[in-house]
Order: structure tokens, then sequence, then C-alpha cells
């Protein structure tokens, strides 16, 4: 792995464990936590290390703007800091992305994208209206923009616990992972991280990526992972239910072509699950990762 112009390794957590490494990545807003149901689990088989991203959990920020190579890098030199050679890279959503990222040009053993897919162009959004899918999008995006870095009031981490209960996650490990990303302020309120410019600048290199030239430029085994469970319906999202509806359409689509060109470089796997598998099912995400690193 690169390494990073970071003075410093990023915050970690080495869960130990025996044989071949692992690097869990994390996703946008979250922090390390999200992985210490799913860690345990791979113990048996695997050396773990948990990351948190740059300005995310407990981890600075990067020293220039965001970007894809300069978190890599600093993933990098975290690993490197630990005695680590050769990690296979497990990540979540923006994690999975830059799971591949740190594949494309090294010689890892292989990587794992669970969910991590960002929303692409109008182009994969089979059946609807390339106008409406647009609309979607900046509609979208400019809910996330308006929630980064953001001051929320004392309650926030609680009513985040809360609603994760929604889609069957225990209080216990919602309330967890939900303080751990945020920073606590002196008077009780709380900032959501990474802080609004960071935030902003990891959308824009998010928006830029197409995963599937990504995929393309990997040249060791990939295990990506699909959510297929819809989460509980809410008032107003309409408009969102029927773009999510129409993106796994063309994910499907995208990823039957690219079968054809990577056969048996890619596996493509469905869980019972939504977006947050790493606090819903611990369980069946460890299965379906040791089940790939065995054939590596």
């Amino acid at each position: 792995m690169p390494r990073s112009s970071l003075s410093s390794p990023l915050h970690a957590r080495d869960h130990g464990g025996e044989g071949p490494p692992l690097v869990l990545l994390h996703g946008a807003g979250r922090s390390l936590a999200d992985w210490d149901a799913v860690a345990p689990l791979l113990l048996p088989h695997h050396r773990v290390l948990a990351v948190d991203l740059p300005g995310h959990g407990r981890s600075p920020g990067l020293p220039a703007p965001w970007s894809f190579d300069g978190v890599a890098e600093a993933v990098g030199r975290t690993v490197d800091a630990y005695g680590i050679r050769d990690a296979l890279p497990v990540g979540h959503s923006l994690g999975g992305l830059l799971a591949l990222h740190l594949a494309a040009p090294c010689a890892c053993p292989g990587a794992v994208n669970l969910d991590g897919f960002w929303w692409g162009g109008p182009a994969r959004y089979p059946g609807l209206d390339p106008a409406t899918v647009a609309e979607g999008l900046d509609r979208m995006r400019g809910l996330m923009r308006s929630a980064a870095g953001r001051i929320a009031p004392a309650g926030y981490v609680a009513e985040q616990a809360a609603y994760a209960g929604r889609f069957g996650i225990p209080y216990d490990r919602a309330e967890a992972t939900a303080r751990a990303s945020v920073r606590e302020l002196p008077d009780g309120r709380v900032q959501t991280l990474p802080l609004r410019e960071a935030a902003l600048e990891m959308y824009d290199a998010l928006d830029a990526l197409d995963v599937f030239a990504l995929l393309r430029r990997v040249p060791s085994p990939v295990l990506c992972v699909r959510g297929r469970r819809a989460g509980p319906p809410t008032p107003g999202m309409e408009w969102f239910e029927e773009l999510t509806a129409s993106y796994a359409k063309g994910l499907d689509r995208d990823f039957a072509a690219l079968s054809g060109e990577r056969t048996g470089t890619l596996r493509v796997e469905d869980i019972d699950a939504t977006h947050a598998m790493l606090l819903e099912e611990p369980e069946a995400v460890a299965a379906l990762l040791l089940s790939f690193t065995r054939t590596l």
C-alpha cells in the first residue's frame, strides 16, 4: 500500500487474530466502531485491523484536500505502522470504493466492496426519464451537503440509535456506533464528521468516481456484496425509493456485463440487509467474507 504525507498513522483498532491480514474500512460519516460486531467473527482465520478514515472517528483530517489518493496513502502508512504486509482491503460503502482504489494499482490479494457503489449518472437508472433522475440526484446531493459537518443537539446520538431500531439494529450497538461517528462539543451538542469542508471535498470526489471503471482496473479477485433489503418507507421520500429501485436494476445490468469481462475474478453476492448491513447482519457479512477469502 502507498505511504502517506501525514505525520502520524490514523487511529486504528487492532483486533488481533491469526492468518492473512484484513484491513477494515468504514463508510462516509461513520467510524471503525461499525466493524465491532463483524471483526470478532473473522479472528479465527485472519489478523484484523480496523481503521478510522481521515477526519472520521478519532483520526486527524488530511493535510491537503480530501482525495482517494490521499486517503489511500494514509491507510497505507497506518497498516505499515502495525507491521502488516499484503493486507486484503475490506470496505463498506465509501470504504468499499476505497478498497477497490487500494487494490487497483498494487498487488493486493484481492478486495471486498460491501455496498459501495455511489450513485453514478442517469444512464445507470433504467426505466426512468434522465431528467427525473438528474433532478433526484441533485436533490439527494443537496440533502447530504446540507447535513455535512452540522452541529446537532445533545439528543442526536439517542435519536440515531432509536431510528436504527426500525432496521432491527440492537439499541446498544446503534448507540455505540452513532457516538463514535460524531465529535462531542463542550456544551453537550455534537458535530457530525468529517467536518464540513472535508465532507464537501469527499462528496465531490465520490461524485467524480465511476465504480465500474474502477472495478475494471483491479487485477486481483473482487467480492462485491449488495444489500437487497429495502428500508422502511419514509413519508415524502417516495422519489428516493423510486430512484433506488431503478438503480438496483441498473446495477444488475452493469454487473452482468462486467462479469462477462472478468470471468472468475469477480464475485457478486446479495445479502438480506439494507445498506447498514454491518450493524444489521454481522454474521451474514462475516460468512460471505470468509467464503471469499478461503478461495484466495
